[in-house]
């Protein structure tokens, strides 16, 4: 296998990029850089390892909250000590933490980006430290213990990749039947109430699935998530649209151009 099968890109369409909005926060703050093709912009650490699209329409009415579509995209860091330096940035920012969890595999920090987007920070265990049964788990995290790895405040390193994401859907048989049967993946939790979790490759996840929004819907062309992309080795070349509405492309091309 050339190299191995994850989220390489994720789009959203944002109603607002002025410097205390959407480029305020993943540029400014975050610190990803950005190729600029309005009304497209693109968003991506130093090492290219996913990027971010942000598709500006100023006439986007906002999404409500909770409905289908996206509950979080996750980014993933290196160590501890990344994620404790990135946690210290957006707290001097004034950005809320909403919440902080050790997921057994993970340690993990959630926020939400200016437009109400969830956004989650977080650090892998090695894969030999994760629980077996269930494999995810929710547990209060040690912010004093984290925020200790590092005094200093740091944007995102530049290897951060896009680890997973998470989807408010309708039916979690259609999200079992598409991302399970279709696109191959495990089904990796099925224990969590309301929520399915599937990964590629021996992964946690790559994409976790939720009914907690029931069956509330968007107004069209509301700001909020537009697509993503899979990276698969095997190159595969096409778009589908999942049980969120979302549009999903496969693609089996060099991530880097």
């Amino acid at each position: 296998m050339p190299f191995p099968r994850r989220l390489l890109s994720l789009a959203l369409r944002v109603r607002d990029l002025d410097l205390g909005a959407a480029l305020g926060f993943y540029r400014d703050l975050l610190g990803l850089r950005v190729e600029a093709d309005p009304p497209l912009y693109r968003l991506f650490p130093q090492g290219r390892g996913f990027f971010l699209e942000l598709h500006h329409d100023p006439q986007a009415p906002l999404r409500p909250y909770p409905s289908l579509g996206l509950y979080h995209l996750a980014l993933r860091l290196a160590d501890r000590q990344a994620l404790a330096g990135t946690l210290r940035r957006l707290l001097e920012a004034g950005i809320p933490l909403e919440g902080a969890a050790d997921h057994g595999v993970s340690e993990a920090l959630y926020f939400r980006d200016p437009e109400g987007n969830g956004l989650e920070l977080y650090r892998d265990r090695p894969e030999g430290e994760w629980p077996q049964e269930p494999l995810m788990f929710t547990a209060p995290l040690d912010l004093e213990s984290l925020l200790a790895e590092n005094p200093k405040a740091t944007p995102l390193p530049p290897e951060t990749l896009l680890g997973h994401l998470h989807l408010h859907v309708a039916d979690l048989d259609q999200a079992e039947a598409f991302f399970a049967a279709k696109l191959g993946m495990a089904l990796t939790l099925r224990t969590h109430p309301g929520a399915l979790f599937f990964a590629w490759d021996g992964y946690h996840h790559h994409v976790g699935a939720n009914t907690w929004a029931g069956k509330r819907r968007a107004w069209q062309g509301a700001a909020g998530l537009l697509g993503y992309t899979l990276l698969d080795p095997w190159g595969r070349e096409e778009t589908l649209l999942d049980p969120a509405g979302a549009r999903v492309r496969l693609t089996g091309r060099n991530p880097t151009p």
